[in-house]
């Protein structure tokens, strides 16, 4: 508790030192927290005042590794930010100080339940690369293979979760201060934050990662995957094949090797599209870091890629409606957009169509402005997102994790490769997966696929024909039996209803005999009395005896 207290306190006196209060709507607050941040502000105030999205980039930076995961994570979600915010987050750089070897080593030999010496024949104590979760070293096993092992840091789950609650109770503040705050989601973002960053901790779930897409791409021309080695992979701990190959961002040498840069461009582009729909599995974190060049062939050069820790998988609908989304798009039939996205429920069914259609047009047709290979499919489905929203449109986690990484493509590509023609190399792709959808071999390959439960379901067929014949037989039975009791049930109803008047008068008879009847009048007849004893008798047998 104490030591939550204090993170709380260094997390205020942090906005308040970069003065992230430019970010809180005052003019929502009640008079006493207006004033009280006011002061607060005013003595945390640095000379130099940076623009707001620098301001808060340098605060996640001094709040340390979970801030600044948090701000990468934040910078994807351009669907709910302003772009110079969206804009300083994504400089967030993944370098942080690494922890002790001894350290590492410890965590290695507890989760592998073994010493590092027995392990490896050789293990460097000096961290390869430090991250915000884990860190690298470099080994070799007794069989000869180089390896790097992936270390998770220690007790850093503990404070992930301090920090998660602290971020939850932060963003309920601004989504209860105004309607701006609401309108950002700040719970939502946080939950999807929580949910990735937990699973980056699983070590073994980042390693069934790797494995399944190294089995997409077994044999590629376009992607290789390290191989992982099972035997040393736990929950802390994982051991993988240490690749060799040029750093992607590093262009000096990539040209320095004589790489093809335009068949580099169009294979990462095509990685993305195979992934996406042809695999339903893409790499969900393919910022440059993660990814390296293979220049033993530079006219074909071959992308390796590491850490696949977050994963992004779509089904058939969210495919299906990204393809004829973009292919609406790019041939400007803003009407099928919006049909689309009615027809899909990602916008209330009872969205006006031609509203939704007249949204969309403002907002996409100025990008035709542009040369075609300068259109960004990024940028296209920021602009839909953010239009639906209006709409109320829900943006599904999946479809953050595939807009983050097609920007993370699309910027790449464009670095390599400055002329680059995305609609080009994606159009031919979109059109055939479209085709092969609705063509006969979608049709063989569906049959193919329920095959095996069809014959799991073959031998029950004469038990559940047997039984649909039984009830068939009895069902005549049946009808009769309903039929008389529905006559039965029909002569009580007017039964009922002819003695219903007999009934209210036998009512009304013993309602006015109570009234008129006396206390005393049982023991003094009168002809006033007899007549309210005749009214009772009356009333009780019409109310009784009377059918």
């Amino acid at each position: 508790m104490l030591r939550s207290v204090f993170r709380l306190t260094r997390i205020i006196f942090t906005v308040l030192r970069f003065r992230l209060d430019a970010l809180i709507p005052f003019d929502k607050l009640p008079w006493y927290l207006r004033y009280t941040v006011g002061m607060l502000c005013q003595i945390g105030r640095q000379r130099v005042i940076k623009n707001r999205g620098e301001r808060l980039r340098l605060a996640l930076e001094s709040l340390g590794p979970i801030f600044v995961k948090f701000g990468q994570i934040l910078s994807t979600r351009r669907d709910l930010l302003d772009d110079d915010i969206a804009d300083e987050l994504a400089k967030l750089q993944d370098k942080v100080p690494a922890f002790s070897g001894k350290t590492a080593q410890a965590i290695i030999e507890r989760d592998l339940k073994a010493p590092v010496s027995e392990l490896f024949a050789e293990f460097s104590a000096t961290p390869l690369a430090s991250a915000s979760i884990a860190q690298v070293h470099t080994a070799t096993l007794h069989s000869g293979e180089e390896v790097v092992v992936k270390v998770i840091r220690p007790n850093i789950e503990k404070t992930i979760r301090q920090d998660i609650g602290l971020l939850y109770t932060l963003a309920h503040f601004v989504a209860k201060s105004s309607s701006d705050g609401r309108r950002l989601r700040p719970v939502e973002v946080v939950t999807d934050y929580e949910y990735t960053i937990l699973d980056e901790l699983d070590l073994a779930k980042e390693a069934a990662n790797t494995g399944l897409l190294q089995r997409n791409f077994t044999d590629s021309e376009l992607l290789y995957v390290p191989q992982v080695y099972w035997d040393y992979c736990q929950k802390n701990v994982m051991v993988m094949e240490r690749i060799s190959g040029i750093p992607v961002a590093d262009i000096k040498a990539l040209n320095a090797a004589g790489t093809d840069m335009k068949c580099l461009a169009e294979r990462g582009v095509e990685i993305f599209f195979t992934q996406v729909f042809s695999h339903s599995f893409f790499h969900a974190d393919m910022h440059p870091g993660n990814i390296f060049v293979d220049v033993s062939n530079p006219q074909k050069p071959k992308y390796i890629a590491i850490d696949c820790a977050i994963m992004g998988s779509l089904d058939d609908a969210d495919k299906n409606y990204l393809a004829r989304n973009l292919l609406a798009f790019f041939q400007r039939d803003y009407r099928l957009v919006a049909e689309l996205h009615v027809e899909s429920g990602w916008v209330p069914k009872e969205t006006p169509v031609h509203a939704f259609e007249s949204a969309i047009r403002s907002v996409c047709e100025p990008m035709f402005a542009k040369p075609l290979k300068d259109i960004s499919f990024g940028q296209v489905l920021i602009g839909l997102f953010q239009t639906a929203r209006r709409f109320n449109m829900e943006v599904q986690p999946q479809l953050v994790l595939l807009e983050k990484t097609l920007l993370n493509i699309e910027g790449l590509g464009r670095q390599l490769y400055p002329d680059l023609d995305l609609w080009v190399t994606a159009k031919p792709f979109l059109e055939r997966w479209m085709h092969q959808q609705m063509g006969p071999k979608r049709l063989l390959e569906e049959v193919q696929k329920q095959a095996p439960e069809w014959a799991g379901q073959m031998p029950k067929i004469p038990n559940l024909i047997f039984s649909a014949l039984t009830q068939i037989s009895h069902q005549e039975e049946r009808m009769q039996t309903q039929t008389a009791a529905i006559l039965e049930l029909s002569k009580e109803v007017k039964k009922t209803r002819r003695g219903l008047p007999f009934r209210l008068l036998g009512l009304v008879s013993l309602g006015a005999a109570w009234l008129t009847i006396s206390p005393d009048s049982l023991k003094h007849l009168q002809s006033a009395d007899i007549l309210s004893i005749s009214l009772f008798l009356v009333g009780l047998y019409l109310l009784i005896l009377k059918p």
